[in-house]
């Protein structure tokens, strides 16, 4: 435990380090270091409390540099939001929700090598509605996976604000949701006292990473500013997206096997309980997609055919198969030690 929580704010310190200096994105670093010390839905609990602490540290940081405009229309959508975001992580897998995440933040990678005038120039098309739709879907995403900054620096890097802006004005904007967020996690069951330790753990490296901002902010232009945070958004896509994917290989038990035939390539993937593969004949340069199926997905007229060949087998598998232009059902009959294998 000692240990678990040493490592965990020696990385939660360098994580808000460099949120200070790209804008964003401690959440989004610490979900899958938080992933390997409590169960998923427990994680958003313990990061609202760390980002809860952030938000009101940089708010007093840099009171005077909040965009008030965009705090009106932005919060009031998200309350409802964010109460439907949390509830919604007793029915929803969070590793699909990282792996969705992750890929969207991927999405930001041509931004870096776009120009400070081309990525501002948006700015001029966002009103009033479009930023209460960026806040009712900020706020699901917040109770959901209890970390957003990062995922929407794209829209407070776009809409012109400065660095010192976006700050404040992300903190003003998420401190009243995190606070909402922590409430409804405790309704739920999801504050034990573990969690309630990690969180704290995190606000004490938050409200360090805020007095390193104020240090050396002024020392970044507002150009590498913008750079970094697009970078940042990548790499903490990449890091989401291979932790996510990992995490579905194992709890979906996949696994991918390869066989050379005569004619041919047949490669296998199992997922669950059920298996997929893919031919390729090398005579016709066809490939081939098949999976297993059960005798009652068959149609009627081939269940009889089935049961026919399979009397007294030992073992019977049915492989649905699909190629172009062709449709058809494979029969693996295992009897006295021997396969046969018919097409019907």
């Amino acid at each position: 435990m000692i240990t678990s929580g040493i490592i965990l704010f020696v990385c939660a310190v360098l994580a808000f380090a460099l949120s200070a200096v790209c804008g964003g994105g401690a959440s989004f670093i610490l979900i899958p270091v938080l992933g390997w010390l409590l169960p998923g839905a427990q994680v958003p609990a313990a990061l609202s409390i760390g980002t809860a602490s952030s938000s009101i540290s940089r708010i007093v940081t840099f009171h005077s540099n909040i965009r008030w405009k965009i705090v009106i229309w932005f919060v009031p959508p998200a309350i409802p939001a964010v109460w439907f975001g949390a509830w919604m992580l007793t029915y929803i897998n969070p590793v699909y929700l990282e792996l969705i995440l992750g890929l969207f933040l991927l999405s930001n990678l041509t931004l870096i090598f776009k120009s400070k005038k081309d990525t501002v120039a948006a700015a001029s098309k966002n009103n009033p509605v479009t930023l209460s739709l960026i806040g009712l879907v900020a706020g699901f995403v917040s109770g959901l996976t209890g970390a957003v900054g990062l995922l929407f620096n794209r829209f407070y890097l776009r809409y012109g604000l400065s660095k010192e802006e976006i700050i404040a004005t992300r903190a003003a904007n998420e401190l009243l949701l995190h606070l909402i967020k922590l409430c409804l996690y405790a309704s739920f069951g999801l504050l034990t006292a573990k969690v309630v330790s990690f969180g704290l753990l995190i606000a004490a490296a938050a409200i360090v990473s805020s007095i390193f901002i104020k240090w050396v902010l002024p020392y970044i232009s507002e150009n590498v500013f913008q750079k970094t945070g697009y970078s940042a958004m990548v790499v903490s896509g990449t890091i989401m997206f291979l932790n996510a994917s990992t995490n579905l290989f194992h709890q979906n038990q996949m696994q991918l096997s390869y066989q050379q035939e005569e004619a041919g390539l047949e490669t296998k993937m199992q997922w669950q309980q059920r298996t997929f593969g893919v031919d390729f004949e090398y005579d016709d340069g066809a490939f081939e997609i098949e999976y297993e199926i059960k005798l009652a997905d068959l149609p009627a007229k081939k269940q009889i055919l089935v049961n026919q060949l399979a009397q007294k087998a030992d073992k019977v598998v049915l492989e649905e198969v699909y190629g172009i232009h062709k449709h058809y059902y494979e029969v693996y009959v295992y009897k006295s030690g021997k396969l046969t294998k018919h097409d019907i």
